[in-house]
């Protein structure tokens, strides 16, 4: 019984590890098509992404909001639920952040307060959609993509009219120095807002495996008909999910602008922040939408951001090539866990039509 456990266990890992080579091969032979060497270009990407101590660096400065916007969709999904908010949130959370440095705190008390507003942003951002799907039965999908449009028109209106810096018309004003995170390692990107995530990766963990509502959250996932007659509460699983979404929405938004250097500020484009919810949920999918996986997933996609640079550099691989390989290997990762995830939601559609 012990060796089925551990067959069990280390089968995801093998999957993970099969799905990784093959996406390697199709990009490998994407790239020979074109014309390049794809041994020069992985041991490029490679070099990029882990190859020194800056580029380990960069990758993890790249998998710090990644994380937290992987967590939100990983315990929406746990909860049987497809929350795809996370990037209007994103931008919320960061613009909360933004607006904290209209005032002039000390340099610690600055920090806390900031990081906190942004993730009670988030929050308060996913409330419209849990009351909806709560109220009047509205999908998730579709409250959650309606509300990534919002706070996106949102953004660009803040940005170029309220929070725009008076001498740089292209950006908002910057984070102030006693709001931002120290950088953890000298002349990178990297700054202790990694720890941030950490911090929600460790509370995601106790939260969904070591406590009554976590495992509530667990249990509506795999089977919510059961859940019912056992008298476990749908609105406060929903709930619970969708707000603990938010705050790690909330909290890579202002990560991100707290500590990333040199701007601490948001573009015109969105730039930085543009996509960070939504590559977070591959980056959950190739985690197995455990907070472990998560982390995992995160350094990889970072260091794939990260190498994709001298990739194109060193051999020379067009940067949309570099996309195209990047998106195969990705997408072969995401499949496992994508299988799964059909084959769940099959199940409850069969269970719900029985009952």
């Amino acid at each position: 019984m012990k060796g089925l456990g551990l067959i069990s266990r280390l089968l995801p890992l093998g999957e993970s590890l099969l799905a990784g080579l093959v996406g390697l091969a199709v990009g490998a032979i994407i790239m020979l098509i074109y014309g390049f060497n794809p041994i020069e270009a992985y041991f490029a990407l490679f070099r990029g992404s882990f190859g020194s101590l800056y580029s380990l660096s960069e990758a993890l400065a790249n998998a710090t909001p990644l994380i937290l916007t992987a967590l939100t969709f990983a315990i929406g999904l746990r909860g049987g639920l497809f929350n795809i908010g996370a990037e209007g949130q994103v931008y919320v959370g960061a613009l909360a952040a933004i607006a904290m440095s209209l005032f002039k705190l000390p340099s610690g008390l600055h920090l806390v307060l900031t990081l906190i507003v942004a993730m009670l942003a988030g929050a308060l951002w996913s409330l419209p959609a849990a009351i909806l799907k709560l109220t009047r039965g509205v999908h998730e999908v579709i409250s959650t993509i309606m509300f990534n449009w919002v706070a996106h028109f949102l953004a660009y209106y803040l940005i170029a009219n309220i929070l725009v810096d008076p001498r740089r018309a292209e950006k908002t004003i910057s984070i102030l120095p006693s709001a931002r995170f120290p950088i953890l390692v000298p002349k990178t990107s990297l700054s202790y807002g990694l720890l941030v995530s950490l911090f929600w990766v460790g509370l995601a963990l106790f939260l969904l495996w070591y406590t009554t509502i976590g495992f509530e959250v667990r249990a509506m996932g795999f089977n919510p008909a059961a859940c019912r007659y056992a008298g476990i509460k749908r609105w406060r699983t929903a709930l619970f999910a969708f707000l603990v979404g938010g705050l790690t929405a909330g909290a890579a938004g202002g990560v991100h602008v707290m500590g990333r250097p040199p701007s601490y500020a948001i573009f015109s484009g969105l730039g930085g922040l543009l996509n960070l919810g939504f590559d977070g949920l591959g980056v959950a999918m190739i985690g197995r939408n455990h907070p472990i996986g998560i982390v995992l997933a995160a350094i990889f996609f970072g260091g794939l951001m990260a190498g994709g640079r001298l990739m194109q550099i060193s051999p020379g691989v067009p940067l949309e090539l570099i996309r195209v390989v990047e998106g195969v290997i990705i997408v072969a990762l995401a499949v496992p866990e994508l299988i799964r995830i059909f084959r769940l939601f099959r199940e409850k559609i069969t269970i719900w039509r029985r009952g």
